[in-house]
């Protein structure tokens, strides 16, 4: 399963940037970066960035674009990623 996830953050200090989640097996990734031209950069996921991640990921199961069983994986794969933190 591989799936990706973008929306765009803003910070008074960083200013607007966008944010990749990049789900690979069971491997979860974040990226960034700022202006067009810009290369990704790994980005350091905060709870807001995770609970955007389970949002996003939650609207694409009615769709099916994301099959229950794949959400609830993604679930574990955040709730673990949360732990490290």
């Amino acid at each position: 399963m591989t799936n990706e996830f973008n929306w765009w953050n803003r910070s008074p200090e960083e200013g607007k940037y966008k944010v990749k989640a990049k789900l690979h097996g069971s491997v979860l990734t974040f990226t960034r970066h700022q202006g067009h031209h810009t290369q990704w950069e790994p980005h350091q996921p905060t709870d807001d960035d995770f609970d955007r991640l389970l949002s996003d990921a939650q609207k694409r199961v009615p769709r099916r674009l994301i099959s229950p069983k794949q959400m609830a994986e993604l679930e574990d794969i955040v709730a673990r990623a949360r732990l490290k933190l």
